[in-house]
């Protein structure tokens, strides 16, 4: 009987935490993504733009975490998308069609009243791994 046990992904290649949390965790060959919202992995700053811009950039960090965590958007069994503002729902998913346009997940959107640095857009995901 093998035993599981947790372990964290980070990467450069995404801003880091702005918290007490991981990037991903991975448990077994599952892995889970704190939600992603539009920092410029290299500034740590919210990029400017509207929510397709956002949503390119949340979608570009996500990306960037499944991979370091050994998956994938193809890989991706469900998102939660994050919006203050439902009326941005269809320029949001014309990106979001882009990234996820052949393996679909299941999904859930919900709208909230803010997101932290006055993001317009926050995309969770969990994934599961690449065969090794």
């Amino acid at each position: 009987m093998s035993m599981k046990s947790k372990s964290i992904i980070q990467t450069d290649a995404a801003p880091p935490a702005v918290g007490p949390y991981s990037q991903a965790t991975a448990y077994g060959e599952l892995l889970f993504t704190a939600g992603q919202i539009p920092l410029d992995p290299v500034t740590g700053e919210l990029i400017q733009g509207d929510i397709k811009a956002q949503t390119l950039r949340v979608l570009s960090n996500l990306k960037a975490v499944l991979e370091a965590g050994g998956s994938g958007l193809t890989n991706v069994l469900k998102t939660t998308v994050f919006l203050t503002d439902l009326a941005h729902f269809s320029q949001m998913n014309t990106v979001y069609a882009d990234f996820f346009n052949e393996s679909l997940p299941a999904r859930s959107t919900i709208q909230v009243s803010a997101l932290p640095k006055g993001a317009l857009v926050e995309i969770e995901a969990i994934a599961y791994k690449n065969p090794s």
